[in-house]
């Protein structure tokens, strides 16, 4: 389970609907993106950047992502947590997909 940290939990609403992707990379790291649109109609991202061991790496939130999609504001995102991942100096390329449950789960344990 991800460590979470203040920008997350600031941007979190337990009230709204979001899409969520979540990648595991080849270096172990997991990228976590999740889009929503707010009561007012704006485009809401969240990027996540974590350890293999779930310790948080990076967070950035963006309250309003104008002329963006949800689908739009999710490729970004995915190709903004790849950057950083890149800052990190890490390898960015995806994995090979894992059988689930995947390791760490509840099911797993």
């Amino acid at each position: 389970m991800s460590e979470r940290g203040e920008t997350y939990w600031d941007w979190a609403d337990p009230d709204e609907h979001c899409r969520i992707h979540e990648e595991r990379l080849k270096n172990g790291l997991l990228i976590d993106i999740h889009v929503r649109l707010s009561q007012k109609g704006d485009t809401q991202l969240f990027i996540g950047v974590y350890s293999e061991q779930g310790t948080r790496l990076f967070e950035e939130a963006y309250l309003s992502r104008p002329g963006e999609t949800m689908t739009q504001a999710m490729e970004w995102g995915i190709q903004h947590a790849k950057e950083v991942v890149k800052t990190l100096n890490v390898s960015a390329e995806p994995s090979k997909a894992e059988a689930l449950p995947r390791q760490g789960s509840r099911q797993a344990d």
